[in-house]
């Protein structure tokens, strides 16, 4: 039997993640019937069948509409299928039936984020730390939000400067004095090598990126798990697995995590230096083609 491995891939670990959560909090009592419909949906929740769980959970709202946990769960499901408006909808639903249930605004708020309405998402954990101000998921979800957003806004940055960079290495040279005309040649040899650098510091960005996202989701999934729930934890070596303690499995984590943080820091700084050289590189381009 192949040892179980903490890495997985993105979407794999964002379900399991949902799952540990789901089944994991605590529910609030309710009318034993729909309780009933509402254990069916945990059931098959483990099990991945969402639509499945969906189900049960639909069967036990229109029991008892005013749990709000039924919302929440159906908001996972639809969230473990990839289908954020739907779980962001029953989100709202659950905040709405009880202002109080933190558990909503993180729901929420996660949804939301995976719509790329970073803006709304944070407000929404602002609306839930009104409510518990010290409640470290949401603390820890406001962080994430943030991260994602500037990564968002690094990505559009990118997008544009690649666009520009199109025009840029393929502008036409008119009829101009030899002189000039080996002038722009050679801008634009080199704006072709700056770019190509910036391509491939994008690149090591998003593996930065994915390498501690990886970390942090696998750290969630960690920390969701009951006490004594498992027994063994193996960490990847190479391509092999290893027997590790939970310590020693949250201090590699850990370390992954500053790793890649750092990373990403020196790769950004790095890329806004190639965006700034590409800019000047395609101004005196542009300058020199239009005499």
């Amino acid at each position: 039997r192949n040892p179980p491995t903490l890495y997985r891939s993105h979407s794999n670990q964002l379900a399991q993640f949902y799952r540990d959560e789901l089944i994991s909090f605590p529910t609030m009592p309710g009318n034993p019937e729909a309780e009933a419909k509402k254990e069916l949906g945990n059931k098959a929740f483990a099990a991945k069948e969402y639509d499945e769980a969906i189900k049960h959970y639909t069967a036990a709202i229109s029991i008892d509409s005013k749990n709000c946990v039924y919302f929440s769960n159906r908001s996972a499901c639809h969230g473990g299928k990839g289908d954020w408006e739907k779980a962001a909808n029953d989100a709202k639903e659950c905040i709405k039936v009880n202002p109080e249930f933190v558990k909503g605004y993180y729901r929420l708020a996660n949804a939301l984020s995976e719509q790329n309405k970073f803006d709304s998402a944070l407000a929404t954990v602002k609306q839930g730390m009104a409510v518990d101000p010290n409640n470290p998921q949401l603390q820890k979800q406001m962080r994430q939000i943030k991260a994602k957003r500037d990564n968002q806004r690094r990505v559009e940055n990118a997008t544009k400067t690649a666009t520009s960079a199109a025009a840029t290495e393929n502008a036409p040279i008119r009829s101009l004095d030899p002189a000039v005309v080996k002038e722009v040649q050679d801008l634009q040899a080199q704006y072709r090598t700056t770019a190509k650098e910036f391509r491939d510091v994008q690149g090591k960005i998003r593996r930065a990126q994915l390498a501690k996202r990886t970390s942090e989701l696998t750290k969630t999934q960690l920390e969701e798990l009951p006490d004594g729930s498992y027994s063994k934890l193996y960490r990847p070596v190479g391509k092999m697995f290893m027997l590790a303690s939970e310590a020693e499995i949250n201090n590699h984590l850990d370390e992954t995590i500053e790793k890649e943080g750092k990373n990403e820091s020196s790769l950004s700084s790095k890329m806004e230096y190639l965006e700034k050289m590409m800019n000047s590189q395609q101004q005196n381009i542009q300058e020199l083609t239009k005499q």
